[in-house]
This record gives C-alpha cells, structure tokens and sequence, in this order.
C-alpha cells in the first residue's frame, strides 16, 4: 500500500467511525455506520446519517408549491429510511393499485367457446407436451384472432390455424384448418415421397395475411435442411 491509500483509509475510519455519543441510547450502535451502506440495510430502523436536504432545490420546489405539496401523486419522501423500507412502502402503494383492476377484469373474463384437440388416457401428471409453439396475432382490421400451434401427436408436419372473431356477439363460425407440410418441397419428381418430409420448428405471423414457417427435415442425418417459408393466408 502506499502512503496515499493509508492516509485514504485513515480519513475514512476518522470521518465515519468516530465516537458518536448521541448514539449510546441505541442498541449496539455505538459510530456511526458508512454513509453509502446504510441506505441498503433491510430494516426499518432510522438511518444513522440521514442526509442533509439544506439546499436541495427538488424539496425547496416542493415546499414553496402549493399544488405539488399534498399532491397524492407524487411518492412521499421518508428521509430518515433505507432504500428498502421505501422499496416496501412503493411496493404496498403498487399493490393497492393494481388490485382493483385485476379483479375487474378478473370477472369480466369469460369462456367465449371451447374445443377439443386431443384426448389422453394417461395421468395427468405423466401426460407428454402436445401442444406446442402456441403464437397469437390479433388482425385489427378484419377484428379476427388467430392462433397458431402444432399437436405432436397428430403429426409433426403439420400446423394448425385457429380462427376466432374478437366480438364474441357475432355468429362467425370458429375456422380451424391443418396446413401439411410433408414432402412438397422435393427437389425432382425421382425423390421418393418419405426421403425429404418436412417438420415446423417455428410459425408466426408475418402481417396478416402471411405466415411464417421455419422447417426441417425429419430424416435423421447430418446437414438437415433448414427452410424459411411464407404461405399466403388465403
């Protein structure tokens, strides 16, 4: 160490460690603690070393503003806190916030329609993922849902697109279709139909009237292909 870094340690243990006797009433608080350390404690105690608002423009603002003063708008300020007894405080304020609309829209949601994709006779606790990469996209236009995903069971190349109108008081009929990929993307005609069978990896819409698919082939060998597709929604 150099004498620098000793006359720096010096300075920090005479500023910060020196007796504090307005302090002995307290438990086990006999110096006062590192200023920066404090405001991270996880308690609900006094800061030892509140700090000195004198001058802070932001109060003297506040203060001097009849408007701003009691406004229930802005967060109060607990000067004598640590960070987390005001990150509890914020936290509580959050909660009591988000309550009522949660539980407003909690009730205003309901089950529009209900469909059967697949049935299992297995437990429910050993029963396999067969559903997958459900992606949602939502046409504003036409004010129709969409949802896109595959049943590992059925078959791994196929994707289905499910249809729904958002305003559940039309009598649309719900469109569910299945796109097959398989074997269409065969190079020549002399391929035979199960040496080049298409699996998805991916989907999602690219706007609304194209998909996006990224495929493989399901053959078990090095260098599968990998494809990027876009199919019309018509």
């Amino acid at each position: 160490m150099t004498q620098k870094d000793i006359t720096f340690v010096a300075d920090f243990l005479t500023e910060h460690f020196n007796e504090a006797p307005e302090l002995y009433n307290r438990k086990g608080k006999y110096f006062n603690v590192e200023r920066v350390g404090q405001y991270l404690k996880d308690e609900d105690d006094d800061l030892v070393s509140p700090p000195n608002t004198e001058g802070n423009q932001w109060f003297h603002f506040l203060k001097n503003s009849t408007h701003l003063k009691e406004s229930p708008l802005l967060f109060p300020y607990y000067p004598e806190k640590s960070l987390h007894f005001v990150k509890r405080q914020m936290e509580e304020v959050i909660d009591q916030c988000l309550r009522k609309p949660a539980d407003v829209i909690g009730k205003s949601v309901h089950q529009a329609f209900c469909m059967s994709l697949y049935k299992t006779s297995q437990s429910e606790d050993s029963t396999p993922q067969l559903f997958k990469l459900p992606f949602l996209w939502n046409d504003k236009t036409s004010n129709i849902h969409y949802v896109l995903f595959t049943v590992l069971e059925s078959s791994i190349s196929k994707i289905h697109i499910l249809r729904r109108h958002t305003d559940t008081s039309r009598s649309i009929s719900n469109g569910i279709v299945a796109v097959e990929f398989g074997n269409f993307l065969n190079n020549s005609i002399n391929e035979s139909s199960d040496s080049r069978c298409y699996s998805c990896l991916d989907a999602h819409f690219y706007d609304d009237e194209t998909i996006t698919v990224v495929l493989k082939e399901s053959v078990e060998q090095e260098g599968k292909e990998r494809i990027l597709a876009q199919l019309p929604l018509s």
